[in-house]
């Protein structure tokens, strides 16, 4: 049975992205953060995005593939993000031949519980998601979501899309704090219950 996995940076004021939901002042570039996502990547055999996230991975890390130039834990990212089954949810994205990645399955919102509960059934490896705000709180409601990585930044951003959605608790454990080497982020991992 596969677990649900969802990987995000936050700010310390428990931001995943500024207002209008900019990213630019989140620490996301670095070797650190780059180790960090490839240890996860590693044990993935499926790619969960929504529609926005995917489009970002979908842009970026094919051509980092081709790049002989890019770091080689880049590169290693950009094969297992092109290796893994990738499904989206998302009720608006059409994918066609000429489109990087465009053998992704991409499932309706309304399906979407079902269906990621389906994969952890039967299969082995692990489910990851990185970012798809929307989508990983919803499953997170639903108690889809197996384990928490928490990549905390040091920035405050004072404002905008909050990481958890208001009303909705869950206990979890704490199975381990680091800090990132080479790097200001702390990352939490907890297991949901």
């Amino acid at each position: 049975m596969a677990q649900l996995i969802v990987s995000q940076l936050i700010s310390l004021d428990g931001h995943l992205a500024g207002p209008g939901g900019d990213l630019s002042r989140l620490p996301m570039g670095g070797s650190a953060f780059d180790r960090h996502n490839v240890e996860l990547l590693r044990r993935a055999g499926t790619l969960l995005f929504g529609r926005t996230t995917f489009g970002m991975f979908q842009g970026y890390w094919p051509q980092v593939e081709r790049d002989t130039n890019a770091a080689p834990v880049q590169r290693e990212i950009a094969s297992l993000t092109r290796s893994v089954r990738r499904l989206v949810v998302s009720d608006t994205l059409k994918l066609d031949g000429d489109d990087p990645w465009h053998d992704a399955e991409v499932v309706r919102r309304a399906d979407s519980r079902a269906r990621i509960a389906q994969l952890k059934a039967s299969e082995t490896r692990d489910l990851l998601m990185y970012g798809g705000t929307q989508v990983w709180q919803d499953l997170y409601a639903a108690g889809l979501v197996d384990e928490l990585h928490l990549l905390i930044g040091n920035v405050v951003l004072g404002a905008g899309v909050p990481a958890f959605a208001s009303g909705v608790s869950r206990p979890m454990t704490l199975l381990g704090q680091r800090r990132l080497p080479e790097s200001e982020i702390v990352a939490l991992h907890y297991r949901v219950s």
